[in-house]
């Protein structure tokens, strides 16, 4: 009986370690865009180009694996130094004392094939609030260059910029209050 305990005990380990993959992201090929209204009549974009996504992936069922994101803030890039400097100001993001963005998901569901609702807690500009946002799986394929599968997933949402204290001196017909964000990563496993 303690042998086959023994067995057992052996087989649920392999079988629950070979049930998670943990997927990083590859800081060369992911980034966080974002997307605001500038006097309600033109949209200005920017990236936060240093950031990374890791999915603890339950490759049984995907629902059950959980996701971070972070974003570095000062990395902030609107191609006119003088706003991205600004925006790292403590007008806006104050990456002096906030100098990251970060998400834990809490829940994931299933809403149509290689879509899902990722429920989490956002934490920007010293503020963590829930948040909504659609997590899509873009497919995977062995990268050439380093014979690896490599797996794409794209985070899209809308934030609202006033929830997190961002930017409280700029009325929304100046800076819209709503943000449009779309985060694409390549991960691999770790």
């Amino acid at each position: 009986m303690k042998k086959l305990l023994s067995i057992l005990t052996v087989f649920m380990f392999t079988v629950s370690t070979f049930a998670q993959l943990n997927l990083k992201s590859d800081a060369a090929h992911s980034r966080i865009q974002f997307t605001v209204t500038h006097l309600g009549i033109n949209d200005i974009t920017g990236n936060f180009d240093k950031a990374d996504l890791t999915i603890k992936a339950d490759e049984k069922n995907f629902v059950n694996s959980k996701l971070t994101f972070s974003a570095d803030v000062n990395s902030i890039n609107t191609h006119i130094e003088a706003r991205d400097n600004h925006l790292k100001s403590a007008d806006f993001f104050d990456a002096a004392k906030f100098p990251t963005m970060d998400f834990t998901s809490t829940s994931l569901t299933k809403t149509k094939k290689d879509q899902y609702t990722l429920k989490g807690n956002l934490t920007m500009h010293g503020v963590t609030k829930p948040v909504t946002l659609t997590l899509v799986y873009k497919g995977s394929t062995v990268n050439a260059m380093n014979k690896k599968t490599t797996y794409g997933y794209q985070v899209l949402g809308t934030l609202k910029r006033s929830e997190f204290n961002v930017g409280p001196n700029f009325p929304a017909p100046m800076i819209s209050d709503s943000v449009s964000i779309k985060g694409d990563f390549e991960l691999t496993a770790e």
